[in-house]
């Protein structure tokens, strides 16, 4: 296995690792960039909401919740981690950058970008589409094509809170990168 120290980076490909806190301080330094850290997350993005889905099929009262906030708080973790926007990679940036990312995280209101994923900013990112959650819990106690909505709706939901925290990491760091 070769040493990441002596590996000749030609592009930027931050280190896929199943931990957000593995994930190397790295901001994306071009749009080109930007776009490609984007179109991963969008892969990622889809393949949770595809697990949420799933467990909105299965008619046990809560276990979607549960699954959702699961799925929903380790998403928001890896999208803020894929463009080094977590905020233990913040903090290791140099004075001036950090305080470029602050000030353009700070330009877009209630935004999970930079913040510990906690319950707290789970459950205020939920309240964006509380309900189509609602209609969803319901829905799942009609037989076949009530969970079948529930599913679908349960896709839906969580594609867009994703697509949405994309589209803030999106913002911040092409903002970041206008800074410099």
């Amino acid at each position: 296995m070769a040493c990441l120290a002596t590996r000749k980076m030609t592009s930027f490909r931050p280190r896929r690792t199943t931990h957000a806190h593995n994930v190397p301080a790295v901001l994306p330094e071009h749009q080109r960039d930007v776009e490609q850290i984007a179109h991963r997350c969008r892969r990622l993005v889809t393949q949770r909401a595809m697990v949420s889905a799933a467990a909105a099929v299965i008619p046990i009262p809560g276990l979607d919740l549960m699954v959702d906030v699961g799925v929903l708080t380790r998403m928001l973790e890896e999208v803020n981690a894929e463009f080094g926007l977590t905020p233990m990679q913040i903090e290791l940036l140099a004075k001036e950058r950090r305080m470029g990312v602050y000030k353009a995280i700070s330009s877009i209101n209630g935004s999970a970008v930079g913040r510990a994923i906690t319950r707290e900013v789970v459950a205020l990112t939920v309240k964006q589409v509380a309900t189509r959650v609602a209609t969803r819990s319901m829905a799942r106690f009609v037989p076949i094509a009530g969970q079948a909505v529930a599913a679908t709706l349960s896709f839906a939901a969580l594609k867009y809170l994703g697509e949405q925290h994309i589209k803030d990491c999106v913002a911040v760091a092409n903002r970041v990168i206008d800074l410099n």
